[in-house]
């Protein structure tokens, strides 16, 4: 198992998945998406994998603006627009190989174990 969180230091439920990993003796990577973001392959592998951009994208992120320029730019040009603001990407993105999963999900994440 090759677990990666993918969050800030900041979010609740980032911590909550460091937490379940740590109280289970699960070895994982935590990447801080304000100092490194993910890579345009690794974004576009969990959007696969959850079902499309749209589902990695905080509805609830501060930045209304970013929000709404996403919601209206051409198709092909929102994967870019993201990368270049990955503060709107919900977290806690947890990959596990080709899995992934976005947002706090324990109960998934038992099925890996």
């Amino acid at each position: 198992m090759n677990i990666q969180i993918f969050g800030t230091k900041k979010c609740n439920d980032t911590k909550k998945a460091e937490r379940y990993f740590k109280e289970r003796g699960i070895k994982y990577q935590f990447i801080d998406m304000k100092e490194k973001g993910m890579s345009k392959g690794e974004f576009t592998s969990v959007a696969q994998a959850n079902g499309g951009i749209e589902s990695l994208i905080d509805e609830n992120s501060k930045d209304k603006d970013t929000l709404a320029l996403i919601k209206y730019i051409a198709k092909e040009d929102r994967l870019e627009k993201i990368l270049e603001n990955q503060h709107i990407i919900k977290t806690p993105i947890v990959r596990n190989s080709k899995l992934s999963t976005v947002g706090y999900k324990p109960e998934v994440w038992k099925e890996w174990t």
